[in-house]
């Protein structure tokens, strides 16, 4: 199994600490689409009994990022063309209700944070940082909303697109135009355009949904399906 263990087992929240590596892994891509999730093999990697394992699949469950199939037990989900679209229809909502509501209250400070992610975004060579980065600028842009519930929620909805992004970064020029998008975003809150920052915001996100949509599809028809498993 392609995931890094640890000895959890003196510490108290173990099913915690084994849900956030195995979520890491799957949002990363270590763990792929239909790879299973063996209690004993992750107990064993973290040195643990299986009672946290089995807490942490049901909280990836709850995040969809697993599902438990009778016979088979837990593997991690793939996502279809229309769930992915699914996700990215609410993000355009959910994403230009927060950016909307955070503008008012960007301080120069958190601009100038931003800024600085949006330039280690643009600078980095290592594809595995640019998942990361990516997260880390739209939320230090958020954070200013003060909408802990909605930010909450666009996280899952973050897990659930995460691998998909990272691979259709590293595979088409979704790397530049991103980083593009990301600076026109940027200017727009600095100046206290709220408006247009939400406007930019929607249009990067349905940039990213074409561009995602258009790589999915390459890779269905590659294995001759029609949604992924």
């Amino acid at each position: 199994m392609a995931l890094k263990g640890v000895d959890v087992s003196k510490m108290v929240s173990a099913g915690g600490l084994v849900f956030e590596a195995l979520r890491r892994a799957i949002i990363e891509g270590e763990l792929k689409d239909g790879d299973p999730l063996r209690q004993d093999e992750i107990a064993r990697l973290f040195h643990t009994s299986r009672i946290p394992v089995r807490e942490a699949i049901t909280m990836l469950e709850q995040q969809g990022l697993v599902k438990n199939h009778r016979f088979k037990g837990a593997v991690v989900v793939g996502l279809s063309i229309a769930e992915a679209s699914e996700i990215f229809d609410f993000r355009c909502i959910i994403d230009a209700h927060v950016i909307r509501a955070a503008v008012p209250h960007m301080t120069p400070a958190l601009i100038a944070e931003a800024r600085a992610i949006c330039d280690a975004f643009a600078s980095t060579t290592d594809p595995m940082r640019w998942g990361d980065l990516n997260r880390a600028f739209h939320i230090t842009l958020y954070r200013a909303s003060n909408l802990p519930f909605h930010l909450g929620t666009l996280t899952n909805a973050m897990d659930r697109l995460d691998r998909y992004l990272r691979a259709q970064l590293l595979l088409t020029d979704g790397h530049a135009r991103s980083n593009a998008e990301h600076l026109d975003i940027l200017e727009a809150c600095a100046r206290g355009d709220a408006d247009a920052a939400a406007d930019l915001t929607v249009a990067h996100i349905r940039s990213a949904q074409y561009a995602l949509r258009q790589h999915l599809a390459k890779i269905q028809a590659k294995f001759g399906t029609s949604e992924t498993t």
